[in-house]
């Protein structure tokens, strides 16, 4: 087993997290489908590159990598998430994926072979370090010279749908300073923060672009409430209320959402801040 530093995160996502994502894969990959392509328009991956994906959950991420960079090229998926890489592994497998691999790890302390990798992605993996600093200094030491790194993480809070129709609960959750910025997923949301920590990690060419997606968060009201307070930030905050306040909370996100409805299914609004970066030539 190879170190954790990240001890409360790999503890969550080994729990309940990392099972009800793991269980609702397809759910989660279309409410972040959105930001894929500008993920990979900003790798650049190549046929031949070989790319590390750094928190990369049920492996969605790392299998358009793998695509990308076939037939010679390859792509690591990294996550401490044993649930999730589990589905990965599957997933790559019923895609007849060979060229993909993943491993569990911590980011901050993972043994990754140095200057090894071509492209550094991660689909929202960069927030939930507890030692940011160390895990990107560990990215970018896996890079080779001239490498590139493009990395997704959280934007602002106010700019996600999904967490304006959260708070229209404050009256029967505990939200206090759930959604603000600081540890966990808004941990980088402040402009200049991913970027100034990859700067520190040595890298050059650094820049940050707001970046914008609509995704799938179900076919009506009802069903996405219902996903929203039994994924692990909605569980959460249930576990803290009384016997009885589920339904009430049910009813009234539901309602909440309702304004978001169309043909095609509930959609919301996300945002995120893209921030690529390459490392000094040799």
């Amino acid at each position: 087993m190879h170190p954790i530093a990240n001890t409360a995160q790999e503890q969550a996502w080994n729990g309940y997290e990392g099972t009800h994502w793991a269980a609702h894969q397809d759910r989660w990959d279309a409410v972040n489908a959105g930001f894929d392509q500008p993920l990979l328009d900003a790798a650049a991956i190549a046929p031949g590159d070989h790319v590390l994906d750094i928190g990369c959950g049920a492996g969605a991420s790392t299998r358009l990598a793998a695509r990308a960079a076939a037939p010679h090229g390859s792509a690591l998926g990294l996550d401490l998430s044993g649930p999730m890489l589990q589905r990965a592994r599957a997933g790559a497998g019923d895609a007849g994926l060979g060229n993909v691999r993943f491993e569990q790890g911590d980011a901050q302390v993972h043994p990754l072979p140095r200057g090894t990798f071509d492209v550094a992605i991660s689909r929202f993996g960069i927030m939930f370090f507890s030692g940011p600093a160390a895990a990107f200094a560990n990215i970018v030491a896996a890079l080779r010279p001239g490498g590139r790194a493009a990395l997704l993480c959280a934007a602002e809070p106010e700019g996600n749908e999904w967490l304006t129709a959260l708070a229209t609960l404050e009256d029967l959750l505990p939200l206090g300073g759930f959604g603000k910025p600081g540890p966990g997923m808004f941990s980088l949301s402040a402009p200049g923060a991913a970027a100034a920590l990859l700067s520190q990690a040595g890298v050059r060419n650094v820049r940050a672009e707001h970046v914008v997606a609509y995704g799938a968060w179900g076919h009506d009201a009802a069903e996405a409430a219902g996903f929203l307070l039994n994924s692990g930030p909605g569980r959460h905050l249930l576990t803290r209320t009384a016997p009885g306040t589920a339904a009430r909370a049910l009813a009234h996100l539901t309602d909440a959402l309702r304004p978001h409805e169309g043909d095609t299914g509930l959609r919301l609004r996300s945002t995120g801040r893209l921030i690529t970066a390459t490392t000094p030539d040799a």
